[in-house]
């Protein structure tokens, strides 16, 4: 049929023909050596002077390869040449003397030098029947084409076709392969979002975790003042907004000073330090942490209160011991830790007062040359007896890096550099 306002045949699928040409993303590309061959190969069975692989776009054609063609040549328009009607046809189209065929001999390259007067076209159809272009071989003076070598080119023609789909089957399995590398990468952003980085990699690996001991890390919680009231005058989307505020904070500064986050349950926040690296300046960067963390809530009551708001006020707690880790759970597995030190830390928390880090006997005497303190006395501790405690108020001034005394200074880097592999508040 001819297209409206064109010059040309169209094939009856030209919409579905096209669709295929830019399925096979093969117009406009780079010479490639198996093309070239197949093109070489055309001129000599017919012995012909030029031999081109065609890609027909929407209004143009694109010289995929050519023997005896001009460099300069690479685009020539769908309406000027002859391969526009081999594209329409199902199998190869001749034309002894184009001067002699009306159909072409007004058209550019024919008319005008370099006054071509033998063609002969082979669609190049795919297995979906779409014509992606043409093999076809042109020559200066008018001829007959042999049986033999329309034969030649018939296979060259199928050998062309081989190419272009084994070609678009790679890239199908390039993309495949990348959206698997993608599905896998956004997999294991979601696992180390779950587990550390060990444990993850051994999951990935065998399946299971083996359950660890750790003979001294460092466990510390938070939790909100009279948090259910908060819980009531608020309504579920503030109340979870103003939770994921302080917690992704949390998450940052957890990180920021190389500790493991583990959980949150409810108000409740849990990380520990010592787990994964195996660092013996643990207590040092979780206090570190805590204080952060509380400056971080701090500021953030100091706003709140500015626009009239209910300020939320945090107890941090943390003891230095021993515990177990592992994995538990087969869907919605978990990455826990059990012992004695956890329920400690858990009553460090709980026993502290708003807005203050509590810290247990063993905590302060691994932090005690480092940070000011100040004693709390023995108290009573739930199922524990008395247990001595002290609230964490800052950096030793000649730690700190800032007036406060949360930041920690090159001083204290520098006397701790022996106590980890590299000692940075970012891992």
């Amino acid at each position: 049929m001819e297209g409206a306002g064109m010059d040309f045949p169209l094939p009856d699928n030209e919409a579905e023909r096209l669709a295929a040409v830019r399925a096979y993303d093969v117009y406009g590309t780079d010479p490639e050596a198996g093309f070239d061959d197949l093109t070489d190969l055309a001129a000599l069975i017919a012995s012909a002077p030029i031999a081109m692989v065609n890609i027909v776009g929407d209004t143009k054609i694109w010289l995929k390869s050519r023997h005896g063609v001009p460099p300069g040549i690479e685009e020539v328009p769908r309406s000027g040449v002859c391969c526009a009607y081999a594209l329409c046809r199902s199998d190869m189209l001749v034309v002894p003397d184009t001067h002699a065929d009306d159909r072409f001999k007004a058209l550019p390259f024919i008319a005008t030098e370099p006054f071509f007067r033998f063609y002969a076209g082979m669609p190049l159809i795919d297995s979906g029947g779409h014509a992606l272009g043409t093999l076809c071989i042109l020559d200066l003076t008018p001829r007959e084409l042999a049986f033999e070598a329309a034969e030649g080119i018939r296979r060259l023609a199928r050998q062309t076709i081989a190419q272009l789909e084994l070609s678009l089957r790679m890239a199908e399995v390039l993309r495949s392969q990348q959206e698997l590398a993608a599905e896998k990468q956004r997999a294991d952003s979601l696992l180390l979002n779950i587990l550390p980085l060990k444990v993850a990699a051994e999951l990935t690996e065998k399946g299971s975790v083996e359950p660890r001991h750790h003979p001294s890390t460092t466990i510390l919680f938070t939790d909100f003042v009279d948090f259910t009231k908060s819980a009531v005058e608020l309504s579920p989307r503030e109340l979870v907004d103003d939770l994921d505020m302080y917690f992704s904070e949390f998450d940052n500064i957890v990180a920021r000073h190389g500790l493991e986050k583990l959980k949150t349950i409810g108000d409740s926040y849990m990380c520990a330090g010592g787990l994964m690296q195996g660092r013996k300046d643990h207590a040092i960067r979780s206090c570190l942490a805590a204080l952060e963390i509380r400056r971080f809530v701090v500021a953030s009551n100091q706003r709140w209160a500015a626009v009239g708001q209910r300020p939320w006020h945090l107890r941090v707690g943390l003891h230095t011991g021993s515990v177990m880790s592992g994995v538990v759970g087969r869907k919605k597995f978990a990455y826990d830790v059990w012992g004695d030190a956890v329920n400690i830390a858990a009553r460090m928390e709980s026993t502290d007062e708003a807005d203050r880090v509590n810290i247990s006997e063993s905590t302060y005497q691994h932090v005690k040359s480092y940070f000011d303190c100040t004693p709390r006395g023995a108290l009573d501790v739930k199922n524990k007896g008395k247990m001595t405690m002290y609230f964490l108020d800052r950096l030793k001034p000649e730690y700190a890096a800032d007036a406060a005394g949360v930041e920690a200074n090159e001083h204290l880097r520098k006397t701790l550099a022996g106590t980890s592999v590299t000692w940075s508040l970012h891992g």
